[in-house]
């Protein structure tokens, strides 16, 4: 059986876990926005952003197998299979679903057994982080805020983490809807739930907690009046990989532990 040697991966994930499994050797190409880790963007040629992607280049590279996420990379996708390239795109949307596109990835690539140790290693370190949150006295209410305009709530792996960690997403019944469409909400929705805390990840855009903390009506928000508003790095938890079960998830613990330790 021949394994791909020549891969392109278009987003950070999977460039991630081919590194955690020491197989960079394997990747031809990377995501411009890829920052995990940071010698990829030293090693690897920059070859896409998330949904325009430099073709031409990627052919130069002559890869064997293209690794993509979700119907955001669609048309890139069609654009490499009809010049005969052999493209995977992955749908993860939860912590089930992030486990399971490493493993997925591991068996392509003929690595299975460093990947289940990679993800008995990551499945502890989340049991870690729940066994911590077991021993709060509270489960403070948590507003992710994914946008600012419009005000996009949480995806499900990150509603999912600030539970582990815990928190209750305020927004959980929202969560399951995969496009960012589905999770748009009403600045007044949040006035109504009342977050203790509100985190913001704003794609890569700098999140300006002065510009939440001035929106009409929130003053009446428990976060905003003990200004308990703070970023977390998309890199950090809005890739659907390693990133934010390791890094993303113990900045969220560490958040929700402030505001514990502060009642």
């Amino acid at each position: 059986m021949s394994l791909p040697q020549r891969i392109v991966c278009l987003t950070e994930e999977t460039t991630e876990t081919l590194y955690l499994l020491d197989e960079q050797h394997r990747i031809a190409g990377i995501s411009g926005f890829t920052v995990r880790p940071p010698r990829a963007r030293r090693e690897k040629p920059k070859v896409s952003a998330f949904t325009s992607a430099k073709i031409d280049k990627i052919l130069a590279l002559q890869p064997d197998l293209v690794l993509g996420f979700s119907d955001m990379q669609a048309d890139i996708a069609a654009q490499l299979v009809r010049e005969g390239i052999q493209v995977h795109i992955f749908n993860q949307r939860t912590l089930a679903g992030i486990f399971s596109m490493i493993q997925l990835l591991g068996a392509m690539i003929g690595a299975t057994a460093k990947t289940e140790q990679l993800i008995a290693q990551l499945q502890a370190g989340l049991s870690r982080i729940q066994q911590s949150a077991a021993e709060f006295k509270q489960r403070p209410r948590v507003y992710f805020e994914e946008w600012n305009d419009p005000l996009i709530t949480g995806i499900g792996w990150v509603s999912e983490l600030i539970d582990l960690a815990g928190g209750r997403d305020c927004f959980a019944d929202y969560a399951a809807a995969p496009g960012a469409k589905e999770r748009i909400i009403d600045p007044n929705q949040v006035i109504e739930r009342q977050p203790d805390i509100i985190i913001g990840s704003w794609c890569g855009r700098k999140f300006r907690p002065e510009q939440v903390m001035a929106r009409p009506g929130w003053d009446a928000i428990p976060a905003v009046q003990s200004e308990h508003i703070v970023e977390i790095k998309s890199c950090d938890i809005l890739q659907p990989g390693p990133a934010a079960l390791t890094d993303g998830v113990s900045q969220l613990q560490q958040i929700i532990k402030r505001w514990t330790d502060a009642q």
